[in-house]
């Protein structure tokens, strides 16, 4: 089948085509092209837990320290560490897990 006939056909550009084709014939196999491959190094632990996640949840909604009208996103997480939550934990780590549980600091 000619490439311009399968570009047509799928839809795939041209460069995508080059692709499939080199991993393919670089596979060895059918079977083994098509498996997915074995991961090379474990995967890396998250460091925010769902216990973590509660417990800056809990201390996001509590009042905001003396002189502050509202707990800021690098607060949360000096307090967090502060706190003994994590050994560590940046602003935009919070800011993740505040998002995904839509909950809005202002």
């Amino acid at each position: 089948m000619r490439i311009s006939r399968v570009i047509e056909e799928t839809g795939v550009s041209k460069q995508g085509v080059y692709d499939i084709q080199k991993a393919f014939l670089g596979a060895g196999n059918v079977t083994e092209f098509l498996t997915r491959k074995k991961r090379e190094t474990p995967a890396v632990e998250p460091k925010v837990t769902g216990e973590i996640e509660a417990r800056v949840i809990a201390l996001a909604c509590t009042e905001a320290p003396k002189g502050y009208a509202r707990w800021t996103l690098r607060m949360l997480a000096d307090n967090s560490v502060a706190l003994g939550y994590v050994d560590s934990l940046s602003h935009m780590a919070v800011k993740r897990l505040l998002k995904k549980q839509n909950i809005n600091l202002s």
